[in-house]
């Protein structure tokens, strides 16, 4: 299939006509690699069809050029293959030198050079023969591929060419751009001859349409169609590979797929593309490997230095790149395709790139070019000897962590470290640096490094400090070797008050360590809090260190319930006013103050705190992220945004998969939570076959898997075993000292475990058990929980009388699904058909929407079979699902909606199908009308 070639095509038409006039004519087709030269070549016999034109045809290759006359064989072999054997005879007979010099097996004669000689007999019998030919019908003459001609062959069409007059042909060479040879000259008299030179553009996009319709059998997604005709410049060779790789790969011309055509660099094109390069002359194949090098820091200056070129040369070698059509144009030294960088460094030893990265790396260094640039190049050097190379990648690493990207950094770090002049306490410190890059992704890695350091360091507060880069874990314990480690720093350094400044503030920070590492032991913990009272009412916060260690001895009376919670709230909310909001925080005890806020049910103040640390979390770092999305998750849990909160649980989840440890038990505990709160059973199974069961001796995590196992087995019908489940993980819990009855509320749900299984005594005295201890604790879900599971043992006027006194406490605490759990309740125990119970209903019903629990809304409909319980759809919806679906009623396509909120447009199409489940409507067009409703 042959495209926007008809301007072409007439050219070369007029040019025949012009000929059968008499008036002869040369056609150079040229162009740089991959236009389309060759096809168009193939297209131009067509021309001859019906108009009694001969044509003669020659392909040319880089094989045969030692193969002499090798054209001018092929071209007479067309002429004469099929003519009477008299006219043979005429033609070729009658031309005795030209039959011995030409077309004999014999070897040709040689000058004393050891050129092939041709004698002028012979240039003039072969033009006698076209001549004859010509005078019978016209000719059309096609050499391909002109740069690969045998010089012998050469030499005659460059005879030729000045003596087309009276021969009634045309003749058309297709040469590529950029290609040099000995026979130069030769070829330079050819070009200089053509009466019509013809450059074949790049495709149009429309043109592009029409290659994907033909490659695939189905029109092309007009995102994919834009994502080929960029990545390919339209060129034909380029954009045909891709295509046909993207086929053999099984992938269909669709949007999603866009992308991987952007990206796609196909093995056979990369070889062609090398294969062309190596046959240039050095200065190109020199530029060449020096753009690969320098890749988008590739200016003039620095390419022609590292190439070794001359500003003349320099030039002279852009040009040849760019008729080859590597580089987009001669003044930009950019390669045309990913593919191109592929095929150039392909064509370069090992040795050659390190040299290579190793010279600019030196260049740049000494231009004064950034950091991060140099070093760039110096992690393609397996060793280097410049003495600047160590303090470089160490600057590199503190800008990348700057402008968060710990990875980054950390192979920087990792780099400067085979630098085997580094010793003592200059190697730990880049062990430290490295260390602190890695625990925002990799903590194993992070405590290793931080454990090969401290032998390096002279003083005890060093090490100490050192020790301390090590993330500590929240809810979980930490690895026994970081806990030997953290004892032995502590013991070395000393006691907080025997020392000042600097020191005592590490000292500090490790006795916040070390305490926490016993939060699961009831005697540690009771000596935290007896700690924490030891401070007195104003503990000092002045410092982080004070901080840090405050959070710890909170977080013991958090969760052995020893304060209530109003005094858990001000201590907290008095830390969290003192500490700025960062992403480091994570790095430090002091997430555990959201810990403490969640469970005194005190969470409306802390969004903006957390707020602030999400937009300065240092991107990359998957346990930073994940924890950052792992404390949104807890906050909209505790205020029973079930769905929100899951959205935020998930995604910490997929963070966390790669790097689980401390980052995948905490994201678990907060998936299990949304997994109890929305009772989704599919959920819960997911949870339960997850990393957690295997990977994690956590306390809080065994609790917390407890609560999904039972769960499943009361959701199967098995009350017993789930009510064996729960009250092991309640005895458990009560040995380790962990009585909050937020954050571990068992009682409530082995009370109605009892209930089911007909053992009211027993419900009750966990009942009458939970309500004293949230009365102590003191926070409003709490109490107002216990009051709720009271009433559900309790009939009549008593029970309403609880369920009311349930209500009105749990008006009073963030969490709006336990409200709207008790208002069901109470709705159902209030006269059926009574204004107050539907009005208690209908309240219920737009609290349960609005958490994103639909089952309990389904629960609620069922209770009020008049239907005015009704909750609104929108209230179903995510937030990203209602920002997705008013971007949608506003007019946008998925294309606009994904560019509006910066994601693909396959994610739209996603948000758009659960949207439409959820609402009940089977497209965009329901959706559009039903908007207006939902937001009326």
């Amino acid at each position: 299939m042959l495209l926007e070639r008809e301007a072409e095509l007439a050219q070369v038409a007029e040019a025949l006509r012009a000929a059968a006039a008499g008036d002869s004519s040369l056609v150079l087709l040229t162009g740089p690699l991959g236009t389309g030269r060759t096809a168009l070549l193939h297209q131009l016999p067509m021309l001859a069809e019906g108009e009694k034109i001969r044509v003669l045809r020659a392909n040319a290759a880089p094989m045969e050029q030692d193969f002499d006359f090798g054209v001018v064989r092929q071209l007479f072999d067309s002429l004469l293959t099929g003519a009477p054997e008299e006219l043979r005879g005429q033609r070729i007979e009658g031309e005795v030198d030209l039959c011995r010099t030409v077309f004999s097996d014999d070897a040709p004669p040689l000058d004393e050079n050891g050129a092939v000689t041709i004698p002028e007999e012979a240039l003039y019998g072969l033009r006698s023969v076209l001549a004859t030919a010509s005078a019978e019908r016209p000719l059309l003459i096609l050499v391909d591929d002109l740069q690969w001609v045998d010089t012998p062959s050469l030499r005659w069409l460059a005879f030729l060419v000045k003596r087309l007059h009276a021969l009634r042909a045309v003749l058309v060479c297709a040469l590529r751009d950029g290609y040099r040879r000995p026979g130069d000259p030769l070829l330079r008299e050819i070009v200089e001859a053509a009466r019509r030179v013809l450059r074949p553009a790049p495709l149009s996009l429309g043109a592009t349409k029409e290659v994907i319709l033909e490659q695939f059998g189905v029109p092309g997604d007009e995102e994919f169609a834009r994502a080929c005709h960029e990545s390919s410049a339209g060129n034909p060779l380029f954009l045909k590979s891709v295509l046909a790789d993207l086929a053999m790969r099984g992938h269909r011309p669709t949007a999603e797929h866009a992308e991987t055509a952007r990206s796609l660099r196909p093995a056979q094109l990369r070889e062609r593309l090398a294969s062309s390069l190596r046959a240039q002359p050095r200065p190109p194949r020199d530029l060449a490997a020096a753009i690969a090098v320098l890749g988008d820091q590739a200016d003039p200056d620095l390419l022609g230095r590292l190439a070794g070129l001359d500003p003349i040369g320099f030039l002279a070698a852009l040009r040849d790149l760019h008729q080859l059509g590597l580089i987009a144009a001669e003044q930009e030294p950019r390669f045309l395709h990913r593919v191109v960088q592929d095929a150039v460094e392909s064509s370069m030893t090992v040795a050659e790139r390190e040299r290579l990265h190793d010279a600019a790396a030196a260049l740049m260094y000494h231009n004064g070019r950034p950091a991060e640039l140099v070093a760039a190049q110096l992690l393609a050097v397996t060793s280097s000897d410049h003495p600047w190379a160590v303090e470089v990648l160490r600057a590199a690493a503190d800008t990348a962590l700057r402008r968060g990207a710990p990875r980054t950094a950390a192979r920087y770090l990792r780099r400067a470290l085979l630098d085997g002049s580094l010793t003592g306490e200059g190697r730990a410190r880049l062990l430290i640096d490295l260390a602190t890059a890695e625990r925002g992704f990799d903590p194993a890695a992070c405590e290793r490094h931080i454990s090969q350091a401290i032998p390096l360091l002279t003083t005890p507060r060093l090490r100490a400090a050192a020790a301390l880069r090590i993330s500590p874990t929240i809810v979980g314990l930490g690895p026994p070797s970081v806990i030997d480690l953290l004892h032995q720093v502590a013991e070395d350094l000393g006691p907080a008050a025997s020392l000042e400044g600097t020191a005592r503030d590490v000292a500090l920070r490790l006795e916040a360590r070390l305490r926490h590492a016993g939060h699961e032991d009831p005697a540690e913990l009771a000596a935290a809090v007896e700690r924490l009272s030891a401070l007195g009412e104003e503990p000092p916060l002045t410092t982080s260190a004070e901080r840090e260690l405050t959070a710890v001895l909170l977080n013991a009376a958090v969760l052995t319930a020893r304060w209530p919670a109003a005094e858990v709230t001000r201590l907290a909310n008095r830390i969290l006013e003192r500490e700025p909001a960062t992403s480091d925080q994570v790095h430090t005890p002091l997430p555990l103050v959201v810990i403490g806020l969640v469970a005194a049910d005190s969470v409306r103040g802390i969004s903006s705190w957390l707020a602030m640390e999400q937009q300065t979390r240092r991107r990359g770092g998957t346990v930073v992220d994940a924890l950052v999305n792992v404390q949104q998750a807890m906050v909209l849990s505790a205020r029973g945004r079930v769905a929100q909160a899951r959205e935020y649980a998930e995604r910490a989840v997929r963070l966390a998969e790669v790097h689980w440890q401390e980052a995948g038990v905490v994201s678990t505990l907060a998936l299990t939570r949304v997994a109890l709160d929305l009772q989704d059973s599919a959920l819960i199974e997911r949870i339960l076959d997850g990393p957690g069961r295997r990977r994690s001796s956590s306390l809080a995590l065994t609790a917390a898997l407890q609560f999904v196992k039972a769960a499943q087995d009361a959701e199967q019908g098995r009350w017993p075993g789930a009510l064996e489940t729960l009250l092991a993980c309640g005895r458990q819990l009560e040995a380790s000292g962990w009585r909050n009855p937020v954050l571990f509320s068992w009682r409530p749900w082995a009370a109605d475990l009892h209930r089911r299984v007909g053992d009211p005594h027993a419900a009750g005295a966990l009942a009458d058990e939970e309500l004293l201890r949230a009365t102590e604790w003191g926070a409003p879900v709490a109490l107002g929980r216990a009051l709720r599971v009271k009433a559900r043992l309790t009939d009549g006027d008593q029970g309403v009388r609880l369920l009311r006194e349930s209500v009105d406490v749990l008006r009073a605490s963030a969490n709006e699904l336990e409200l709207a759990r008790t208002l069901v309740l109470l709705g159902k125990r209030l006269r059926p058909g009574g204004g107050e119970a539907a009005a208690v209903l209908r309240e219920a019903a737009a609290l349960a929407s609005a958490c994103g629990v639909p089952r309990l809304v389904d629960r609620i409909r069922a209770a009020d079979g008049s239907g005015a319980a009704a909750a609104p759809p929108e209230a179903t919806l995510t937030r990203t699902e209602r920002t997705v679906t008013s971007l949608v009623g506003r007019g946008l396509t998925n294309q606009e909606v994904a560019a509006e909120l910066g994601v693909s447009s396959r994610a739209i199409e996603k948000h758009l199908t659960s949207s439409y489940r959820k609402l009940g409507v089977s497209g965009r067009r329901e959706l559009i009308e039903l908007l207006p409703r939902m937001h009326s």
